[in-house]
Protein backbone atom coordinates (compact mmCIF):
# COMPACT_ATOMS: atom_id res chain seq x y z
CA UNK A 1 0.00 0.00 0.00
CA UNK A 2 2.35 2.60 1.00
CA UNK A 3 5.47 3.45 2.92
CA UNK A 4 4.84 2.98 6.58
CA UNK A 5 7.93 4.91 7.78
CA UNK A 6 7.96 7.53 10.64
CA UNK A 7 8.83 10.95 9.09
CA UNK A 8 12.41 11.73 9.80
CA UNK A 9 12.89 14.94 11.98
CA UNK A 10 14.74 17.81 10.50
CA UNK A 11 16.26 20.52 12.02
CA UNK A 12 18.38 23.58 11.24
CA UNK A 13 21.23 24.73 13.60
CA UNK A 14 25.30 26.31 13.80
CA UNK A 15 28.73 24.22 14.07
CA UNK A 16 30.16 25.31 17.21
CA UNK A 17 32.06 22.42 17.62
CA UNK A 18 34.09 20.02 15.74
CA UNK A 19 37.37 18.87 17.49
CA UNK A 20 35.85 15.06 17.49
CA UNK A 21 36.22 12.85 14.39
CA UNK A 22 33.26 12.30 12.50
CA UNK A 23 31.19 13.97 14.99
CA UNK A 24 29.94 17.78 15.45
CA UNK A 25 28.07 19.31 18.21
CA UNK A 26 25.02 21.59 16.59
CA UNK A 27 23.68 24.73 17.99
CA UNK A 28 19.56 24.71 17.35
CA UNK A 29 18.00 27.79 18.67
CA UNK A 30 14.38 27.86 19.19
CA UNK A 31 12.22 30.71 20.64
CA UNK A 32 9.21 29.95 23.23
CA UNK A 33 7.40 32.36 25.83
CA UNK A 34 8.45 32.49 29.33
CA UNK A 35 5.94 30.45 31.18
CA UNK A 36 5.03 33.52 33.40
CA UNK A 37 6.01 37.01 31.67
CA UNK A 38 5.10 35.89 28.05
CA UNK A 39 8.50 37.00 26.89
CA UNK A 40 9.96 35.11 23.99
CA UNK A 41 12.80 33.87 25.07
CA UNK A 42 15.72 32.42 23.14
CA UNK A 43 16.31 28.25 24.19
CA UNK A 44 19.67 26.81 23.06
CA UNK A 45 19.66 22.87 22.07
CA UNK A 46 23.28 21.16 21.50
CA UNK A 47 23.22 18.10 19.79
CA UNK A 48 25.45 15.75 18.56
CA UNK A 49 25.17 15.28 14.84
CA UNK A 50 27.18 12.59 12.43
CA UNK A 51 29.24 13.52 9.91
CA UNK A 52 30.69 11.32 8.13
CA UNK A 53 32.88 12.98 5.90
CA UNK A 54 34.53 15.88 8.61
CA UNK A 55 33.43 18.36 6.02
CA UNK A 56 31.94 20.90 8.36
CA UNK A 57 33.44 23.38 10.56
CA UNK A 58 32.88 26.00 12.80
CA UNK A 59 30.25 28.23 12.06
CA UNK A 60 28.77 26.61 9.10
CA UNK A 61 24.60 26.46 8.87
CA UNK A 62 23.82 23.18 8.77
CA UNK A 63 20.07 21.08 7.93
CA UNK A 64 20.55 18.02 10.64
CA UNK A 65 17.72 14.71 9.98
CA UNK A 66 16.73 12.31 13.06
CA UNK A 67 18.86 9.34 12.10
CA UNK A 68 18.86 5.71 13.99
CA UNK A 69 20.78 5.88 17.10
CA UNK A 70 24.84 5.64 16.18
CA UNK A 71 26.42 6.26 19.49
CA UNK A 72 25.47 6.77 23.17
CA UNK A 73 24.47 10.63 22.56
CA UNK A 74 24.67 10.67 18.31
CA UNK A 75 20.75 10.52 17.15
CA UNK A 76 21.51 12.73 14.52
CA UNK A 77 23.40 13.17 10.83
CA UNK A 78 23.91 16.02 8.84
CA UNK A 79 22.27 16.08 5.54
CA UNK A 80 23.68 19.42 4.24
CA UNK A 81 25.47 22.76 4.73
CA UNK A 82 23.28 25.40 4.17
CA UNK A 83 25.60 28.34 4.37
CA UNK A 84 29.70 28.26 5.38
CA UNK A 85 30.24 30.39 8.43
CA UNK A 86 32.76 33.49 8.20
CA UNK A 87 35.98 31.48 9.85
CA UNK A 88 35.61 28.33 7.89
CA UNK A 89 38.76 28.15 5.25
CA UNK A 90 37.37 27.94 1.57
CA UNK A 91 37.77 24.72 0.14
Amino acid sequence: MGNNHKRRRVSYGRVISDKMNKTVVVAVTRLVPHPLYGKVVRRLTRLKAHDEHNASRIGDQVKIVETRPISKDKHWRIAAIVARGESSPSS
